[in-house]
């Protein structure tokens, strides 16, 4: 399968730049361009000869001749337009391309924090349709540079030389329609804009309703989200009326205007036919190029209308197009060794300025699996997140003696594994999401979550599809494959959040005796609120709502922790939870 090869643009926040970039493309669609558009006058001429050696008796070889020269410039004109077309195609695809890709490379190096406060539908809007929307206009701007102004540069001069009165006379009213399309390009901009705008809101409603579709159906909601989304709808209809009904509306207006001309040029030329000053060709050639030069007035007329609406979507995508950069792949990791060292670690999320935990410390190495813990709001899942160094952080986490924040991006996604509390599958195959298109073996793996026995009583076993977010599969069975994709790369630090809450009791103790034997050059931080495998596990940190923490092992903390002791004797009373969900 061929790979896009994208070559960089200097400043591509510069329309310019598109057109530098694909050089040897816009010199073919010059080359044709012009070829075509200057080539084409002839075939009106040669259509003149043809009738006027009709109409004059001329001979019969002479009459051929002249035919075939005429379907033969036909010919040559449409390959020349073949060329010139797939050319300019050509540009726009690669335009696109490198848009889009840019695109996807700015939203794949935004923080965290920077993609929470986006707008998904308004991103997914600015990445597809504006990106169509502005490199269609790009298109039609290239194409009609030729088509339009090259071709009625060469009507024109050409009509001049058969008559430089009818031509000036007839052709006043063509700038009277592209005057009028110039002057309405503001009121255009302004209701594209506000069809863009609401586009974007619209497919940001479809995301969520597609997301939470099960929430909104539970609870009785979808008749009013169906209102709701039909309002919406119709507010998005108006305003898409109002953007194209101007472009749309005027463009008989612009033919008629452009059009005005060829009463003069009916009067006049047929006058130099009755005085015998032009022939019945020369008449039919000018009054063809008029009329051909009319449309393409009409046409450059909707064009600047065309370019002004894909300006309102390149500057919608234009903050999101920055010179491409690939993110550092070198990796500089002790893999046989693993130590984990935390100081005075402090954690808030964005701009909030009250830290959810605070001067937490311990040590770990490989082979130790370390327990969280704590009651709700205590800051468990807060700590775990604080190891992926994708949120500044207070104090010290140190790896292997290096600062966390030191290591780039790409060696922290090596070193570290981290499964949250939402499965987060992908609409796949269980092979695929596990593996991310890694191409790795899953059968110990499988066997390590112990999703080998379910597996047997799938048809398509690794090749099953999981549905949308996994709604195929139960709770458990959702759990356990996020959890063989965590565990699949066996990296120096997994921080596993809770991942046996929708497990039955003996399947969680199967896995963590599974991890315990076969992660053993792995650190393993397990944060969970079922406290029965925690006696497992070499050391425990105990949170408490109010930024405190305990340190210990389960048989220290069951002595001097009141608060753990209690929780211990209340999940035992319990029995915990003895169905998978």
């Amino acid at each position: 399968m061929a790979k896009l090869k994208i070559e960089p643009i200097k400043e591509p926040n510069k329309m310019i730049n598109y057109w530098k970039k694909e050089k040897f493309v816009v010199f073919c669609i010059i080359v044709f361009g012009l070829s075509f558009n200057i080539s084409t006058v002839l075939g009106p001429i040669y259509q003149g000869k043809l009738i006027d050696s009709i109409l004059n008796g001329g001979s019969l070889r002479t009459t051929v001749k002249i035919g075939i020269t005429f379907v033969a410039i036909i010919v040559c004109i449409q390959v020349l337009r073949y060329f010139k077309r797939f050319y300019v195609r050509r540009f726009a695809n690669n335009t696109s391309a490198s848009m889009r890709l840019m695109i996807y490379n700015n939203i794949m190096h935004k923080s965290i924090s920077e993609l929470g406060s986006e707008n998904i539908g308004n991103l997914m809007t600015r990445a597809i349709s504006d990106v169509d929307l502005c490199v269609e206009g790009m298109r039609k701007f290239t194409t009609e540079i030729f088509d339009t102004g090259v071709l009625m540069a060469a009507y024109i001069v050409s009509m001049f030389i058969y008559d430089w009165k009818i031509t000036l006379f007839s052709t006043l009213f063509i700038p009277v329609a592209m005057i009028i399309a110039e002057k309405l390009k503001s009121v255009i901009y302004k209701y594209s804009a506000a069809f863009r705008k609401k586009s974007s809101e619209v497919a940001d409603i479809t995301y969520d309703a597609i997301e939470n579709s099960m929430v909104y159906r539970a609870n009785g909601m979808e008749s009013q989200n169906r209102l709701s989304y039909n309002d919406e709808l119709e507010d998005l209809k108006d305003k898409a009326v109002k953007a194209d009904i101007l472009e749309s509306s005027m463009q008989p207006i612009y033919n008629v205007i452009a059009m005005i001309g060829i009463i003069i040029v009916i009067y006049l030329g047929g006058t130099k036919v009755i005085n015998s000053g032009w022939t019945v060709g020369v008449f039919s050639t000018y009054i063809t190029m008029f009329i051909a030069t009319a449309k393409k007035a009409s046409k450059a007329s909707k064009l600047f209308n065309s370019v002004q609406k894909s300006q309102v979507s390149w500057k919608r995508i234009k903050p999101y197009l920055t010179e491409y950069e690939s993110k550092d792949t070198s990796c500089h990791i002790d893999r046989d060794n693993t130590a984990l060292s935390v100081k005075n670690l402090g954690f808030c999320y964005g701009e909030s300025k009250e830290n959810i935990i605070e001067n937490i410390s311990f040590e770990g190495r490989k082979g130790e699996i370390i327990g969280v813990t704590g009651p709700i709001a205590s800051g468990k899942s807060t700590l775990g997140l604080s190891f992926l160094g994708l949120y500044p952080y207070i104090g010290s986490i140190k790896i292997d003696g290096k600062e966390l924040k030191d290591y780039s991006e790409y060696e922290r996604s090596q070193m570290i594994s981290y499964l949250g509390h939402d499965p987060q599958l992908l609409s796949d195959t269980i092979y695929n999401n596990i593996t991310l298109g890694s191409g790795k073996d899953i059968n110990s793996v499988l066997k390590d979550v112990c999703f080998d026995t379910d597996l047997k009583s799938m048809p398509e076993g690794q090749d099953t599809l999981v549905g949308n977010g996994g709604v195929r599969l139960s709770g458990g069975q959702q759990s356990r494959i996020a959890l063989a994709r965590t565990l699949i790369n066996k990296n120096k630090i997994i921080v596993l959040d809770d991942p046996f809450s929708a497990v039955d009791m003996k399947t969680e103790e199967k896995i963590i005796k599974n991890i315990k034997n076969n992660y053993k050059n792995s650190l393993i931080i397990l944060i969970s609120h079922r406290l029965t495998i925690f006696s497992e596990v070499n050391q425990i940190i105990l949170l408490h709502g109010d930024k405190t923490a305990e340190y210990g092992t389960h048989n220290e903390l069951m002595k001097s922790s009141e608060l753990y002791r209690t929780i211990y004797n209340l999940q035992c009373t319990n029995g915990g939870d003895n169905d998978e969900r």
